[in-house]
């Protein structure tokens, strides 16, 4: 006879999945649509109205949502609506983003916003030496801007190939990194839950939540940069593929190119288009006097016909890739997260056209193909974006009372 505790601890759980569910439902709708009424929380979700009402009352004791009675609606009938709103001021998140040759650590706010950030340049052969370096970092940005608000983790964004599940860096060839344990590295030296993803997901999770596909059924996110990737999104929800090796788009070959490749070939698009070759090209030129991308972007910003020309040819060949996955997935939303996109218009509208002299879809391409949400500010929105996507995804799961009273800054006394 099979022991009665079998299927009530089966209901238990379904019941804990079902609640927390709801109330994720509950804070994406607030972070979405807030200053919001209680009732039209429950009319978005579909949730009943005492459902929603303890569901949000939770979720304030947590920290994470605030009442606002000085913007108490009323229509003259009934009890007076009184707002709920994400709570920015209780709870701050710490990002790091892990470049070829540049670590970013930054404290964002749970509506994504950088509260402050810090850059320094690394030496990418020693991941222990990283680690450690971005872990004194975020503990002297709390400390200097963290005011009352509690660490509520980290989020890690870097490129190549991450298990976002397992928190390893499987393999970056860029960085000749291979089976990194990131998450418990940077989890051992901080005493916070970490983590960690590849920034292309990072990237595409902060669109939907913070930026221009939060009401969209479904987004590509094209990543460009010293490493190119994609991501793919349906209803919210990254496709990881096997192993979370989706979006691998790096060895894509390009027509016409003899850029040579580490993987032995010629024309792959990450050695065709990336940053180093980009600046390779443009020193090799006489544009800049340093292989330097931020040296090439501010020639382009202040007008040299030269170095506008490479990025206006570099997002030529991008928008044809991008025309493909278009093709692949018939995306409603693709974003392109281009550095130099939002603010050299030549180099937007030579994606837009070679994306629409491409792409066989029907749709609108300059409507649909649009650059980053986050000029400015990626790399710090795309770790912090790694957390805050688990946040609103299990509200209840994240938030833990033993993590968010670590000390941190003592670690590093």
């Amino acid at each position: 006879m099979p022991s009665p505790a079998l299927p009530t601890l089966s209901l238990r759980v379904a019941d804990g999945g079902r609640r927390s569910a709801s109330a994720a439902a509950v804070l994406r709708a607030v972070l979405e649509d807030g200053p919001i009424a209680r009732s039209t929380v429950a009319r978005i979700t579909g949730l009943s109205p005492a459902s929603v009402t303890g569901h949000c009352n939770e979720l304030t004791e947590l920290g994470l949502l605030r009442e606002l009675p000085d913007q108490v609606r009323s229509n003259g009938a009934g009890r007076p609506h009184i707002p709920v709103d994400i709570d920015v001021t209780r709870h701050v998140a710490a990002a790091v983003h892990i470049a070829v040759r540049l670590t970013t650590t930054a404290l964002l706010d749970l509506r994504g916003r950088v509260i402050a950030r810090q850059q320094a340049p690394h030496d990418a052969t020693d991941p222990a030496t990283i680690v450690d370096r971005a872990a004194r970092s975020i503990a002297e940005l709390y400390a200097a801007h963290g005011g009352d608000a509690r660490l509520l983790g980290v989020g890690v964004a870097t490129g190549g190939w991450v298990d976002p599940e397992s928190g390893v860096v499987m393999d970056h060839p860029r960085l000749g990194w291979s089976l990194v344990p990131l998450r418990d590295q940077l989890s051992e030296r901080t005493g916070l839950p970490v983590h960690v993803d590849g920034h292309s997901r990072a990237l595409l999770h902060a669109e939907v939540l913070f930026g221009e596909a939060s009401r969209v059924g479904s987004v590509l996110h094209v990543f460009v940069g010293n490493v190119v990737d994609a991501a793919f999104a349906t209803r919210g929800e990254a496709h990881h593929g096997s192993r979370a090796q989706a979006g691998a788009i790096a060895h894509f070959p390009v027509e016409g190119s003899r850029e040579p490749c580490a993987c032995g070939r010629l024309g792959c698009l990450e050695a065709t288009v990336s940053e180093q070759t980009l600046t390779r090209r443009a020193h090799e030129q006489g544009i800049v006097d340093t292989p330097d991308i931020r040296t090439l972007f501010e020639a382009a910003r202040d007008g040299n016909e030269a170095a506008v020309g490479l990025f206006v040819d570099r997002s030529r060949l991008v928008g044809r890739a991008v025309a493909l996955l278009m093709d692949v997935f018939g995306p409603e939303r693709v974003v392109v997260t281009d550095p130099t996109l939002p603010y050299l218009p030549r180099a937007l509208n030579a994606l837009r056209t070679a994306a629409r002299e491409n792409v066989r879809t029907v749709c609108d391409v300059d409507s649909v193909l649009m650059p980053t949400s986050f000029p400015g500010r990626v790399l710090e929105t795309a770790g912090g974006a790694v957390l805050l996507d688990a946040l609103y995804r299990n509200p209840l799961g994240t938030i833990n009372s033993e993590d968010l009273n670590v000390d941190i800054a003592g670690r590093f006394r």
